[in-house]
């Protein structure tokens, strides 16, 4: 039987196309072609759209099975959307008009902490899901669990270690945000996480164990989609993909690429993808490193999502030197889909997608020196690339990860693993 499930994201792809906006709206598709009728719903702030006097949606697409919720005043420490005069009573006639059987929150940034109680007090049957794709709930630094000092990661939050990071923010304000967000996010159902690590920093937390399941993310089928592989004669090629920015490790890869060419070794790095709200130092950054490590490193700007497989295809192997803890980014199951080895950190939900020496080659973060030698490695051992390329793990399509979440909503037998 058809049911109504309202997909609830941060952002939508078209105007912000990170990891989590496109697999939310990956997931949003699937369960429209398994037979649900489903709405994608979009929160955004001044940075994409300007208020519309009047109303608090915005169109986007030609559908109209998407639409835009302008949440642009936002409270980003309590996790809390304050517009309560404007914003409450328009997603509330918005959510008695669809009348969803399943909400399936991927994030509350700019939604707010108190989406999931404005749908229990709405809809009280409704069911509510929370996909959680990082750590905004328990980080104030944007979700990053990195000291804001030395870049350090950190292994657990409490309020006197969260004042260490924000000096002018008193412990007891940490306290109150964490007893805030646990109490409104205990009226959501139940949790799904796409890797065991961040489950277990949640459970850590204090969510419930057994309130958080894992299902790993999924890849829609052109990611599937393999071009004719380049030539493997001449020097190695590696490729980057995604935003350019500090936490992604882009300054760690461009100088890793500097000691090669230093050392004489010959190869060739594609970096993909733009540098947007950066900060005038980064950007001034890896405009020095790309000017020194030009022309055997390549940048070659934004791409769209539906070329990412040929741009995989074309290269050797991918690099994802994130020094954050990742929690399955998309980039390596793209990889893996066209059969490519890849070289990614060995913390977070990175390590559990790469083995070392089985289907990539995993290095400590924030380290070029040791990034650099994985690289050599695979320049030096064209055995080693292949052994690894064909121990490639093939990801699930997203309408098998969307058979598990309908099985974890109810709505459908689960698909067999």
């Amino acid at each position: 039987m058809s049911k109504r499930i309202l997909v609830v994201a941060h952002n939508h792809p078209a105007l912000h196309p990170g990891g989590t906006e496109v697999f939310a709206h990956d997931l949003f598709r699937a369960y429209q072609r398994a037979g649900h009728e489903a709405l994608f719903l979009g929160a955004v702030n001044q940075v994409h759209r300007e208020a519309r006097p009047g109303t608090s949606f915005q169109a986007i697409g030609p559908t109209g099975d998407e639409i835009l919720l302008w949440a642009g005043h936002f409270d980003r420490f309590f996790m809390s959307q304050i517009d309560l005069y404007g914003f409450v009573p328009d997603l509330t006639e918005l959510l008695r008009e669809f009348q969803p059987d399943v909400v399936h929150l991927h994030h509350i940034l700019l939604m707010g902490a108190e989406f999931p109680h404005i749908v229990r007090r709405t809809l009280p049957a409704c069911k509510i899901v929370m996909t959680l794709h990082d750590y905004y709930p328990i980080c104030h630094h944007d979700g990053l669990m990195v000291r804001t000092d030395k870049r350090e990661l950190c292994h657990g939050s409490s309020p006197d270690r969260c004042h260490a990071c924000f000096k002018d923010i008193k412990p007891d304000r940490f306290a109150l945000r964490e007893q805030h967000l646990k109490a409104l996010l205990n009226t959501i159902d139940s949790f799904v996480a796409p890797s065991e690590f961040l489950k277990r920093r949640y459970v850590e937390w204090g969510i419930a164990e057994n309130r958080i399941s894992v299902i790993a993310n999924g890849l829609p089928s052109r990611a599937f989609e393999t071009s004719k592989d380049k030539s493997k004669a001449g020097r190695p090629t590696f490729g980057y993909f995604g935003n350019l920015n500090p936490w992604k490790g882009t300054k760690v890869l461009l100088e890793a690429a500097r000691q090669l060419i230093g050392d004489g070794v010959d190869f060739e790095l594609r970096v993909h993808g733009g540098a947007p709200f950066q900060s005038p130092e980064f950007i001034a950054d890896i405009e020095r490193l790309f000017s020194e490590t030009a022309p055997q490193v390549q940048r070659r700007g934004s791409y769209r999502r539906e070329d990412v497989a040929a741009l995989i295809g074309a290269v050797d192997c991918t690099v994802v030197p994130s020094i954050w803890w990742e929690n399955a980014p998309l980039v390596i199951q793209e990889a893996q889909a066209q059969g490519r080895p890849v070289i990614a950190s060995n913390i977070g939900g990175m390590a559990e997608l790469v083995r070392n020496g089985v289907n990539g080659l995993t290095v400590a973060p924030n380290d070029p020196r040791q990034l650099a030698a994985a690289m050599r490695q695979i320049i030096e051992k064209p055995t080693l690339l292949r052994q690894l390329a064909g121990r490639a793990v093939r990801p699930d399509d997203i309408d098998t990860t969307a058979g598990r979440y309908l099985a974890l909503f109810n709505l459908q037998q689960v698909q067999a693993a």
